[in-house]
């Protein structure tokens, strides 16, 4: 056997075996970040004209560069919107990379392609949208926010040429995402914030699109409303919004990214009622959906509006074209060309575990956030900002200042003890800061919440 031959076959073992590892452990420390100057004098020079070897550089992996990473799914990492890849996901993400196909056409990648369709029709039929609705696979919420707005917004063009030299506009609420605002200038529109972070009401979007001079009115294509915001866990009146989508003509977009897996639970699917009225919805499978990073998705109740805005031309693409000779092409459904089929892992766990342990998974994230709840109303030093919604809980300590949150986290964090994050709350005029848990790992216990609420006396 020739020695590379050699060293890729000991490499392959090694990292087989960690993989392995990683898998099989139930107590992974929490990491915690260094400065680059750091990394550097521990690791050294990586990169070299002669190579450094695979031995060497997966050793410095495992000893330096591994432990500098807070993992998502550690059971007390609770900030932002964490991660609870299951197994299984995991090891068929390995098995994606180590297939190497392209996702893009069917010509190319048709069982990848198929696995992902199966997975698709399954998160389709969550939403209660029409039959012909269908999505595909993108690298997350904001990929997919701004694939869905640029299908809204080429779809407003070509219903009157006047459309296609004015700056289009949309309305959503202080409580969306950040990447709405962040995709709203790479499409170059306009946004209207409904001036609310709680519940975006009928009402309030009614008196904003009343608000609007006649201009911005003529520019106004599209609604975003929110499935789950990530900052509380809050869904906008959905029905009452997609109502008043449907009389204006607007497009109606949900992003649903962290909120749509609750759409499999039985006890707060009624909360989603109108959903079905979207014609564009985002759910992020990495987030409720246990699948590993990066797997967004987006959904179209027509998606032959969003192929009209996203398929490419190109001489050399044209043999890819033909659908009706070869089958579903995903990369003209959304804005990028060249794709991983990223929806291979969450077929995998999905045709391993079966729905029904999804559902229990979801329904232990909600049930948490309401045992948090408990344990924070019988403790003296914190309090409630607001009831759990979905699995955030906003709460406060009392008689702390900003920094003190900001020093509790770094403390926490540096002593690998938790990952829990603070933010703000818009509070009448002002915005106070407040301590946030988020629930996605089901394996998170009450003594994990307990413990973290006990270090903040």
């Amino acid at each position: 056997m020739h020695k590379i031959d050699l060293e890729l076959v000991e490499m392959t073992l090694d990292v087989m075996k960690y993989t392995i590892g990683r898998i099989s452990s139930t107590n992974h420390k929490i990491g915690k970040p260094k400065k680059a100057e750091e990394l550097k004098a521990l690791v050294g020079e990586t990169i070299t004209n002669e190579g450094i070897g695979g031995e060497v550089a997966f050793n410095l992996w495992k000893k330096h560069l591994m432990k500098a990473n807070v993992p998502v799914d550690h059971p007390r990492n609770l900030a932002f919107v964490p991660a609870a890849p299951t197994r299984a996901a995991i090891m068929f993400d390995l098995v994606t990379s180590a297939s190497s196909i392209h996702g893009a056409y069917w010509m190319e990648g048709a069982g990848g392609i198929f696995c992902e369709i199966e997975a698709m029709r399954w998160m389709v039929s969550l939403t209660g949208l029409p039959e012909g609705a269908f999505g595909v696979f993108t690298s997350g919420g904001t990929a997919a926010n701004l694939s869905a707005i640029v299908a809204a917004r080429e779809n407003w063009r070509s219903l009157d040429d006047q459309n296609k030299v004015e700056k289009g506009l949309i309305i959503t609420s202080i409580g969306a995402h950040s990447s709405i605002k962040a995709m709203a200038k790479v499409a170059d529109i306009d946004v209207v914030l409904v001036d609310t972070e709680d519940r975006l009401e009928g009402e309030a979007l009614q008196n904003s699109i009343k608000n609007l001079t006649a201009h911005e009115r003529k520019r106004l294509f599209a609604v975003v409303g929110t499935g789950g915001t990530t900052n509380a866990g809050i869904i906008d009146d959905l029905f009452a919004i997609g109502t008043i989508c449907e009389n204006e003509n607007l497009w109606f977009h949900v992003d649903a990214a962290y909120g749509g897996g609750a759409l499999v639970a039985d006890s707060v699917r009624h909360l989603f009622n109108g959903i079905e009225m979207a014609d564009s919805i985002t759910i992020d499978p990495h987030k409720w959906m246990f699948s590993p990073y990066d797997c967004g998705a987006v959904i179209y109740k027509k998606p032959e509006l969003a192929k009209k805005a996203h398929s490419q031309e190109g001489s050399y693409l044209d043999i890819f074209k033909d659908e009706g000779a070869h089958g579903f092409n995903p990369t003209d459904y959304q804005i990028q060309l060249t794709r991983r089929v990223r929806g291979l892992p969450l077929w995998f766990s999905l045709a391993m575990h079966g729905t029904d342990r999804y559902k229990q998974a979801v329904e232990r994230g909600l049930e948490l956030a309401q045992i948090a709840g408990a344990l924070i109303e019988k403790m003296p030093h914190v309090e409630l900002v607001r009831d759990p919604s979905l699995s955030c809980v906003l709460y406060r300590r009392i008689g702390w200042k900003p920094e003190d949150y900001t020093h509790w986290t770094y403390e926490n964090h540096k002593k690998g003890f938790a990952l829990v994050a603070p933010t703000k709350w818009k509070t009448g005029d002002s915005f106070e800061t407040v301590s946030r848990f988020c629930f996605i790992n089901p394996d998170t216990t009450e003594k994990d919440i307990q413990l973290i609420l006990e270090s903040m006396v």
